[in-house]
């Protein structure tokens, strides 16, 4: 027990684990889990969901939330130190896992369980726990069962290089400018270079590639050479044109390609897209192309308009006749200003982090009926924060949230799970979820709260929606309970869904205040906001269009060795109305399709939106005169979508909810590309 991570009885103490911790705790976990397995797959051990839980799944469990609390370190405070132990350990955990995936035994077990003796739930897992086992080689033999393991183990350890390529490339570049060469430049961000330069014995400006600094340059820095000398840098990260070559991700990603291509070959599939469709709500590839290409049909005439937009204004307003791609956003930016009287920076000042987050609370406390309260936790950096939520008294789930942006972690933002609510089988008690928020914002400074834009904002509701959806559910089967066992298509509904309220006059009146006055944000600034919402949907749709098409062709691709630029091109030149320069390697650092978890799946974020832009059409459709959403429609969404996780299929889900099934014209209207009729 003075392993930190073999300490069970509570919430993990990220305050104490420490490298040398890993490898004497993943090989005590292993040898339990491996003893638990050898158990249940003895001939006389019964084929009896609950008893093999009982001594399987405990087991299992304790090795995943161990490991989980070292991935979870390693994207957060990732050091030299901590990287060596998790690679070290990451080909045993793999062949763990694989080989539990694929084990005969069990899964003859599971096959011989009978149905009737389970509950709803247990049923559901069952029939998830079946197809889990084919997908994972269980029915492979010899040879091809080998290699199907060899294939994960290699899988695993290339695509954490590929995430390490991304984050040491952001981190490694960085460049100091003058006063004059940072005009335009927002205050707090130009105050927290300054810092920054300061903190590295230089004066001027240290600018680099994280997304507090990269995005305001390139929407305010007057000078186009200093955005140009940004945008180079971001968009050839970890690539063959980026000044860093040793992270250069081209080898990687073909490898990683090549081999997802050969596991979907040793599984009877077509290609890797098939694999992954095989547990989501969307039929197949050809009918995910088919949805990703009719919406592109739909936005290509407001993308088309959104550009000679901007190309007009640029050479009319800014004298720029020949823009190139280091001066979109800061054109738009422009054009936003100037049309809609409305920026960024003049909304900032208004959203701080701590008024944010009260806001956040209120709407999560009134439409789900649960409260939010301050907890304690041991935390892995001083910046982390952590709370309870529950409901009449009755503790429902717990949360970490990590928000600002630093070295040694990694960017973007995500939540996962430290634990799920289960009825634990071993000692017949309650466990309750705990999730970990993490984004990367701006720091605060000079003692001032953070302060985040409107995007932010987004980013932070995205993500509790994730969470909520991990910790608000009834389900006591762990398998299904929360977030487990959710279609991947349909996972991003409770995110996107919580994304609208940022928009709600009647939300964002009580999670604003100005940073130096404490006024609330002005009704005025915020119809000029409102105004701007949909500014540039078209081409924001055409992007992620792009994105999804990308990674839907490369994982089904008939070649063995495929040129992801090419097909990069090939997706721009079919729906794209803007083509960057020819050194744009955007794959390089597209962790989501490589290294995340989105493989023949980022079309997700697009379908669904039609899901969550539909479900929220129900709360307009019941809000009063006033615009304050009905605390019945909000406990209808908790019962039928959050609370059921993924206890069943979510469309059952959704319909249980909407009582139909979802329609595409909710979105349309959101995004300001309905079409009169």
């Amino acid at each position: 027990m003075n392993n930190p991570l073999l300490d069970f009885s509570g919430l993990p103490h990220f305050d104490r684990i420490t490298p040398a911790d890993v490898n004497p705790a993943v090989s005590e976990l292993l040898t339990q889990a491996d003893a638990a397995l050898a158990e249940v797959t003895q001939p006389g051990f019964p084929a009896d969901w609950t008893r093999i839980s009982r001594v399987l799944d405990t087991a299992t469990e304790k090795l995943g939330r161990a490991w989980g609390a070292v991935s979870h370190l390693q994207a957060v405070v990732d050091t030299p130190e901590l990287r060596a132990a998790y690679n070290a350990e990451l080909p045993r955990i793999t062949e763990f896992w694989t080989r539990l995936g694929a084990d005969e035994a069990l899964y003859g077990k599971y096959k011989q369980i009978g149905p009737a003796a389970l509950n709803r739930e247990q049923r559901h897992a069952r029939e998830l726990a079946l197809r889990n086992f084919v997908l994972s080689g269980a029915e492979l033999t010899g040879a091809a069962k080998e290699r199907f393991a060899a294939i994960q183990e290699r899988q695993a350890e290339i695509s954490q290089l590929f995430s390490e390529h991304v984050l040491d490339a952001t981190d490694a570049w960085s460049m100091i400018v003058s006063k004059e060469e940072a005009a335009g430049i927002p205050q707090d961000v130009s105050q927290t270079a300054h810092a920054a330069a300061l903190a590295d014995g230089k004066d001027g400006y240290k600018l680099t590639l994280k997304m507090p600094c990269y995005l305001p340059v390139m929407q305010y820095a007057h000078s186009s050479s200093l955005r140009e000398k940004l945008y180079r840098a971001y968009a050839t990260r970890a690539s063959d044109q980026s000044e860093h070559l040793q992270f250069d991700n081209s080898a990687v990603l073909r490898e990683i390609l090549q081999l997802r291509r050969e596991e979907a070959e040793l599984l009877g599939y077509a290609n890797h897209a098939q694999v992954s469709l095989a547990s989501k709500m969307a039929e197949s590839p050809e009918h995910v192309i088919g949805f990703l290409r009719d919406l592109a049909a739909r936005a290509r005439p407001f993308a088309e308009k959104d550009l000679a937009e901007m190309r007009a204004f640029a050479v009319e307003q800014l004298h720029i006749a020949d823009p190139k791609a280091w001066d979109w956003t800061f054109i738009g930016e422009k054009l936003k200003e100037a049309r809609y009287a409305f920026s960024d920076q003049v909304v900032k000042p208004y959203f701080t982090a701590p008024k944010v987050l009260d806001g956040l609370f209120k709407i999560v406390e009134t439409l789900f009926e649960v409260s939010i309260r301050k907890d304690q936790a041991p935390v892995w950096h001083p910046g982390v924060l952590f709370y309870r939520i529950e409901r009449q008294g009755e503790l429902v789930g717990q949360f970490y949230l990590d928000p600002g942006a630093r070295q040694g972690k990694r960017g973007g933002a995500w939540m996962d799970d430290v634990r799920a609510r289960w009825l634990r089988p071993d000692n017949g008690q309650l466990q309750t979820p705990v999730a970990h928020k993490v984004c990367n914002f701006a720091e605060g400074i000079n003692g001032k709260p953070p302060l985040l834009t409107h995007d932010d904002v987004i980013t932070l509701f995205h993500e509790c929606g994730h969470g909520l959806h991990h910790m608000l559910t009834q389900v006591n089967e762990r398998d299904v309970s929360g977030i487990s066992g959710v279609e991947w298509d349909a996972v991003e509904l409770p995110s996107q869904f919580m994304e609208n309220f940022c928009w709600e006059w009647s939300v964002l009146k009580h999670m604003t205040a100005h940073v130096d006055t404490g006024e609330p944000l002005p009704r005025n600034l915020y119809d000029k906001m409102l105004a701007a919402k949909n500014f540039q949907s078209g081409l924001q749709t055409l992007r992620q269009i792009e994105f999804s098409l990308l990674d839907m062709y490369v994982h089904t691709h008939a070649a063995e060795d495929v040129d992801v630029m090419a097909v990069l091109q090939q997706v721009r030149d079919e729906v794209s109305v803007m083509h960057p320069p020819a050194f744009n390697r955007m794959p390089h650092s597209f962790s989501h399709i490589f290294a995340g978890g989105y493989a023949a799946g980022y079309y997700s974020y697009k379908w669904a939106e039609v899901l969550s832009a539909d479900a929220y059409a129900a709360f307009e459709e019941t809000a009063s005169a006033d615009g304050e959403h009905s605390i019945e429609t909000g406990r209808r969404y908790r019962q039928s979508i959050l609370e059921a996780g993924g206890s069943r299929p979510a469309m059952e889900s959704f319909k249980a909810f909407r009582g139909r099934e979802p329609a595409l014209d909710a979105l349309l209207r959101h995004q300001g590309m309905a079409v009169a009729s």
